[in-house]
């Protein structure tokens, strides 16, 4: 009786070693902070003492190459099992079927109820799946010199109409002008908020019709006919739109949460912030985004959705974020969040409910990156009219 008890405790033990075993996973993690205050260490070991059959390798994989490596790991089978991931990489994802779906898994987590509203379908994939949990993001707004709308005593624009009027109300040129335009490259978002607001979209027939058209036009008049967008704006990029707006040379300029603070050390309570004005009834506004994938080749799904989705709990993405100068994406953390001044964080989240992406199509990738530009630019100078501009753009966006 004795040999078969020692027997039976033998067993059980090499039970217990097997499970223990089996259950050991470890989770590679790619992800890029060029922030030296990097909380992922001390992320991951919170997350190892909850969870202590998982093992974490994390790697920061430097900006100017992520993408590259992260496709020729994922062609040569060497993936990680998860990764921060943009929306702009998601239908090449999709096309070398490297993504997880988290759909159900994101429906079965009692996180989900903290998401803020709105960023589960700003995330979704081309059909409507989830592949792609939330971890930080910014939303584009209106920057104003509340010194300037106070000396000409306006209060910041809530429709298109009173933006155009408090742009020429503003515009004392040369020293003055209204709003800072960013003809240059990356500029198309703020065109969105005025022409995509009005109806224009980027698929067959979206933007060479009267209103798209119209829309655009009406932009262009401020540059051209009212004066109030400085002269330099068909080539202005973003360093050059922030700077003019510090200076006193533009009175409203767009952008999100991420050149808050840099405005705030020049400016101090001199410039504040509102949603983007509203044109004929409906607000439009571009969403900036970063999320967390799993990778279909992983052999380690669960525990990397145990790890990706404590990365989105509120304590935790609270940290998470603060070495990214983003806002995080629960409604405990931003209600809670001190990262930046209240009155922006206010702005970003009166914002959300209508902010939008674009169709995530090689198509709207050209449109972005290389043809755009050009195009506002030329229409802009009057080498082009509208109707050629919009006509050209939706070239790209044929049947």
């Amino acid at each position: 009786m004795t040999k078969l008890k020692a027997l039976a405790s033998a067993l059980a033990l090499i039970t217990t070693l097997g499970t223990t075993g089996a259950e050991a996973e470890t989770v590679r993690f790619w992800y890029h902070f060029d922030n030296p205050e990097n909380p992922m260490s001390a992320l991951v070991d919170k997350f190892q003492k909850a969870n202590p059959g998982v093992t974490i390798e994390a790697e920061n994989v430097p900006w100017n190459s992520y993408y590259d490596n992260l496709y020729t790991a994922l062609v040569g089978g060497n993936a990680p099992d998860a990764a921060m991931v943009k929306l702009f990489a998601q239908p090449r994802l999709l096309e070398m079927g490297a993504l997880e779906p988290l759909g159900e898994r994101i429906d079965a987590w009692s996180g989900k109820a903290e998401l803020l509203d709105n960023l589960l379908k700003l995330n979704a994939g081309p059909d409507g799946q989830n592949y792609y949990l939330p971890i930080q993001y910014v939303v584009l707004y209106l920057y104003y010199r509340t010194d300037l709308f106070q000396a000409a005593g306006l209060q910041p624009p809530k429709t298109c109409e009173e933006f155009r009027t408090a742009a020429k109300t503003l515009t004392k040129a040369p020293e003055t002008y209204g709003f800072g335009f960013r003809g240059g490259k990356g500029g198309w978002d703020q065109w969105g908020t005025f022409v995509f607001s009005r109806g224009a979209e980027l698929k067959p027939g979206g933007l060479d019709n009267p209103q798209a058209i119209a829309a655009n036009q009406w932009l262009i008049d401020m540059f051209a006919q009212d004066k109030s967008i400085p002269p330099s704006s068909p080539n202005d990029g973003f360093q050059e739109i922030i700077g003019a707006f510090k200076s006193g040379k533009t009175a409203m300029t767009i952008h999100h949460i991420g050149s808050s603070k840099d405005l705030v050390a020049a400016l101090g309570d001199k410039v504040s912030a509102v949603p983007v004005p509203a044109c004929d009834g409906k607000a439009w506004t571009s969403y900036g985004d970063e999320s967390l994938a799993i990778f279909s080749q992983s052999e380690a799904k669960d525990a990397a959705w145990k790890w990706i989705s404590f990365l989105a709990e509120p304590e935790n993405n609270v940290e998470f974020v603060k070495a990214t100068n983003q806002l995080p994406v629960t409604k405990t953390g931003s209600a809670g969040w001190t990262g930046h001044e209240k009155r922006f964080v206010d702005a970003t989240l009166a914002s959300l409910p209508f902010a939008a992406v674009l169709p995530q199509s090689s198509a709207t990738a050209d449109f972005v990156n290389t043809t755009w530009q050009p195009m506002m630019q030329q229409a802009m100078t009057g080498q082009i009219s509208s109707a050629e501009m919009m006509k050209r753009l939706q070239s790209l966006f044929a049947q």
